[in-house]
């Protein structure tokens, strides 16, 4: 649903943080995100700095002098992170990692999604979209209400991840369980009550990928984790790193994807204009997608840590400052994006840091547009009465925002 327009004057800075802090305002976080760019866009809070506007998330997720959260800035901020087998597994992968650890493994992984690596998959994805919808069709048989999240948002990047890794059908619908777990512990400030759930699912993932490298060695195969084994010693990839690789391979890619498919459909499903035109028009796909991206992202919050004393717009920031950056308010900047409130598929110049931007892109962006662009106009096509059967209910977290819920019915 769109926000409607709130004028700076009509809210505080302090209660707009603590709307974003509450369970709603992480829901529909639009208009207070409006407020802090209007009135502090670069707000400093504790040992934190808060940045709203696109100039400046885009500069620092470029600028050299600002790293990801390493271990010396999460020893200062979480002592006892290291007792959290869910937090060591991605601070040893290239998510968290730095110069020059970062580049020896995003070289590693930068092989799995080349462009010709991911052009290849296109016909397989494709093949897995199809039989998603199929299923959709069998759930949703005589009028029955479907969640398009659990059935179908969820399943089909787990399907895509599987096969580019080359895990076995079987193990998908576990593999999936597991990362749901290991999710929370991707948010930039994580809920310590649910990182129980969350060690546990990182000490499953980590010893099920070193099975399945170790068998791998044995027995060599063409996919991912089999070309990765090959590669890793040209790289002194230790042991601990390719596994650590491995899952967030699987986790990182899993979530982006499931929030982008939700967050879409229920943005076309509120427009049924736009969605008539998609579908008439599934060459419109890519802009689309592109737009669905920037209007409702399915990362909203990222942070790099000053490694430097330095400044941003003017306001200092010391060295082991943490930058928070609101990447769905610059996503919605009107300094960078023209009518920003609205969705506008054939935006030009439309590019939103949904994926981050500088050495740390996402580098399964091209494969998560793909599901979109794939996905969308068959699931329109195939049910033109596609429609909400109930309210649909948001995940409460702040980094990560998407839908856990998202009923509808197929229609005729």
């Amino acid at each position: 649903m769109d926000s409607p327009a709130v004028h700076a004057d009509e809210i505080g800075v302090q209660e707009a943080i603590t709307a974003l802090l509450s369970p709603a305002g992480r829901g529909d976080p639009y208009r207070y995100y409006a407020v802090l760019r209007e009135q502090t866009p670069v707000l400093p809070i504790g040992n934190y700095v808060v940045l709203t506007r696109h100039a400046d998330c885009d500069r620092v997720l470029r600028d050299p002098g600002f790293a990801v959260e390493h271990a010396g800035y999460l020893d200062a901020s979480v002592p006892n992170w290291r007792e959290h087998s869910s937090l060591r597994v991605l601070r040893e992968s290239m998510l968290f990692a730095g110069a020059p650890d970062h580049e020896r493994m995003r070289r590693l992984a930068g092989t799995a999604f080349s462009a010709r690596r991911v052009a290849a998959l296109r016909d397989p994805v494709r093949e897995l979209v199809g039989a998603a919808v199929d299923r959709l069709a069998e759930l949703g048989a005589d009028g029955a209400p479907v969640d398009f999240v659990a059935e179908f948002a969820v399943r089909l990047p787990v399907a895509v991840s599987g096969e580019l890794l080359g895990i076995p059908a079987a193990d998908r619908g576990w593999l999936r369980a597991q990362v749901a777990d290991l999710s929370v512990a991707l948010e930039t400030m994580p809920d310590q009550a649910q990182l129980g759930a969350a060690d546990a699912a990182a000490d499953a993932l980590r010893e099920y990928m070193a099975g399945q490298v170790a068998e791998r060695r044995r027995s060599p195969r063409e996919d991912l984790i089999g070309a990765l084994v090959q590669a890793s010693p040209h790289l002194r990839l230790a042991a601990h790193e390719l596994t650590a690789n491995l899952v967030l391979l699987l986790a990182a890619g899993f979530e982006t994807t499931s929030h982008l498919l939700g967050n879409g459909l229920a943005l076309l499903l509120d427009r049924p204009a736009e969605s008539a035109r998609l579908r008439t028009n599934p060459e419109l796909a890519p802009s689309y997608v592109e737009e669905m991206l920037r209007y409702d992202p399915p990362v909203h919050v990222t942070s790099r840590w000053a490694d430097r004393d330095t400044e941003i717009a003017g306001v200092p920031v010391p060295q082991g400052r943490e930058a928070i950056l609101a990447i769905g308010s610059a996503c919605r900047d009107p300094a960078r994006f023209e009518r920003p409130d609205e969705f506008v598929p054939e935006r030009p110049d439309n590019q939103p840091l949904s994926f981050g931007a500088g050495p740390h892109f996402c580098l399964g962006a091209a494969l998560a547009r793909m599901q979109a662009q794939l996905a969308f106009p068959l699931l329109l096509n195939r049910f033109p009465g596609l429609a909400l059967s109930g309210p649909p209910t948001r995940r409460d977290r702040l980094t990560l925002h998407g839908y856990a819920t998202l009923p509808v019915m197929i229609g005729d």
